[in-house]
């Protein structure tokens, strides 16, 4: 499975805890962006729960939307 993770932070730690959150198993990329999200992550495992759990728990995240990946169809 994949999804992305849209990550809320406190002020002034959405690039800290990008660099934290890209050091994570399963973790394919993790980037500060502006908007009404400061961090944008993209997991890939076979379970993303774990995943996420282990995101949340890094100091400074405030909120968290996880956004699955559809698996498309393989072309016969």
């Amino acid at each position: 499975m994949q999804a992305f993770i849209l990550i809320q932070t406190e002020v002034g730690r959405a690039s800290a805890v990008a660099a934290q959150i890209a050091q994570i198993t399963g973790v394919q990329s993790a980037q500060d962006v502006i908007g009404p999200y400061d961090v944008i992550a993209r997991v890939s495992a076979d379970d993303i729960a774990p995943v996420t759990q282990e995101i949340r728990r890094v100091p400074g995240i405030t909120r968290t939307l996880t956004c699955d990946i559809p698996e498309k169809p393989k072309s016969i």
